[in-house]
């Protein structure tokens, strides 16, 4: 079957309250896509937003982002009115998310609603807490710890806590009762709203393709409360930490800096870890896209402290025994490898052994000649995914302004276009045309969005993960262009099934339900 989707950020959908949020506006991208031919819905990283406002450095590597909660669906369960919420600063750009304002004004609108809340607890929250208690616990109390600590990072707190002994972690429980529970809560709701929403998606026929990030950030729960699981000295500082060597994009590498993870370690109790995580995030979604799955055969191991790239060393990784063991406990998995970057054969012949497919990226396609592998006629299968960009990517209109004269003159060539202007269009329906079984664009490149559209630059800080949509950007006449698309290339998703449910009014908050 020849599938397709769109890539775009939950926090990137039309919102009133500063932020792309679970409510209305998702369901109605849901739609969107249903009635546009589409299979997928790719998301990015849930979680928390950490350094760099980036989901891929979050505390946590379970817990969900609070800034997407809906507010509109508490008040329908009776936890918040309209004016907890509304006449509230939300936004700077009705175009840009502004992170400051929400990191001010989210958490005291989601403590009203848990003052409400307690008056009357739902029956399913313990149940809740319960069935995530691997995770939960611990994030719950490290979150609570930080505000108690005025956000400041576990390595900053004292060190009976920044150390977690047993007995300054017990009393830190009871005296952060109140506030532990608050996290749990925020929680809930978020996975309350998450759950509800995906089942939409499915019942519309869309599935929903989430993201691993490899690694956990320094300043997270994993490596405050399970620090064996990573490379650290008894001080819980890190022996080396995460990134990419020099290349042609950066001179210097790419330093991400994240811990490292024990892969040794993790090998004597058969990766359980890994395979609770990853059982979690296949309970997530419908797909999961594993990044940087270059680093479960060889990981870049930069030495700590180091001011650049530059000078770190290959090491290897778990390779395929991680994978044989997530084999054996979860059968087929449905995954999408990110395999960008230094591909060694050894990478390859990894990523064969999981029969996972690998990404084909059409923008790193015209900087080479006839036989660069991401050019579609060089596509050795079609288990593979064509994307005519990723988060990482400008969008299609920077990719043209940053190119060379000869890569736009050789890619203009390629897709048969006379005029620079025309390349976006054509890079989509070269994706579309292609071998791969699933082809996926970033909502910017169907909307033909400038430069300043563009997720994330990796290595750089300020200005990445801010882009939104506006309600105006989804028109009848661009769901047409996409259910072209699919029709035309035979990706159209069409089940027999799958007719429209009807539009539900807008929540009152008098219902109860989330």
């Amino acid at each position: 079957m020849r599938e397709s989707g769109i890539l775009l950020p939950v926090s990137a959908l039309p919102s009133k309250h500063g932020i792309g949020k679970l409510g209305q506006a998702a369901y109605d991208f849901i739609d969107f896509l249903s009635e546009a031919g589409c299979h997928y819905w790719q998301v990015l990283p849930l979680s928390p937003t950490g350094y760099g406002d980036s989901p891929y450095q979050s505390c946590s590597t379970f817990a969900g982002n609070p800034y997407l909660i809906d507010f509109e669906r508490l008040a329908a369960r009776g936890w918040l009115i309209p004016s907890d919420y509304e006449g509230i600063p939300w936004e700077s750009s009705e175009d840009e998310i502004d992170y400051a304002l929400l990191y001010r004004q989210v958490m005291p609108v989601l403590r009203t609603a848990f003052r409400n809340f307690k008056k009357r607890p739902p029956v399913d929250f313990k149940r809740f807490c319960s069935q995530q208690k691997a995770w939960l616990r611990d994030y719950a109390l490290f979150t609570a710890l930080k505000e108690a600590h005025e956000g400041r990072p576990w390595s900053d707190w004292e060190e009976e806590l920044a150390l977690c002994k047993k007995e300054a972690v017990a009393e830190a429980k009871t005296l952060y009762q109140d506030e532990i529970e608050f996290q749990q809560f925020v929680q809930y709701c978020f996975f309350t709203q998450w759950n509800a929403l995906k089942a939409y998606a499915n019942r519309r026929s869309i599935r929903i393709i989430g993201d691993i990030p490899i690694y956990a950030a320094y300043d997270s729960a994993e490596v405050w409360a399970q620090p064996k699981l990573f490379q650290l000295d008894a001080e819980k500082k890190p022996v080396a930490v995460a990134g990419c060597p020099p290349d042609i994009f950066s001179a210097t590498g790419q330093l991400w800096g994240n811990p490292l993870w024990d892969w040794d370690a993790m090998a004597k109790d058969g990766y359980s870890w890994w395979l609770n995580r990853l059982d979690f995030t296949l309970k997530l979604y419908d797909v999961v896209r594993i990044d940087h799955f270059r680093g479960f055969e060889r990981y870049y191991a930069i030495p700590y402290g180091a001011e650049t790239a530059e000078h770190g060393t290959w090491k290897k990784g778990p390779d395929y025994a991680l994978w044989k063991a997530a084999k054996a406990k979860f059968g087929e998995m449905h995954v999408i490898a990110e395999d960008l970057g230094n591909i060694t054969p050894a990478v390859i012949r990894l990523l064969k052994r999981t029969g996972f497919p690998g990404m084909k990226v059409m923008q790193f396609a015209f900087d080479g000649g006839a036989d660069n592998p991401y050019l579609p006629h060089n596509f050795e299968t079609s288990n593979c995914v064509c994307y005519t960009g990723t988060h990482d990517n400008h969008t299609l209109r920077g990719w043209i302004k940053s190119n060379s004269a000869a890569a736009n003159t050789y890619a203009a060539e390629y897709l048969g276009v006379k005029k620079q202007k025309k390349l976006p269009k054509a890079m989509v329906r070269a994706a579309w045309g292609s071998i791969a079984r699933i082809a996926i664009a970033p909502l910017q490149d169907f909307l033909n969005a400038p430069p300043s559209a563009r997720i994330n630059t990796p290595s750089t800080l300020g200005g990445n993960w801010v882009w939104r949509t506006k309600p105006s950007d989804y028109t009848e006449k661009l769901k047409g262009r996409i259910r072209e698309a699919n029709t035309l290339y035979g990706r159209l998703n069409e089940p027999e099934k799958a007719a429209p449910e009807k539009k539900k009014r807008r929540v009152s908050a008098k219902k109860t339900e989330a």
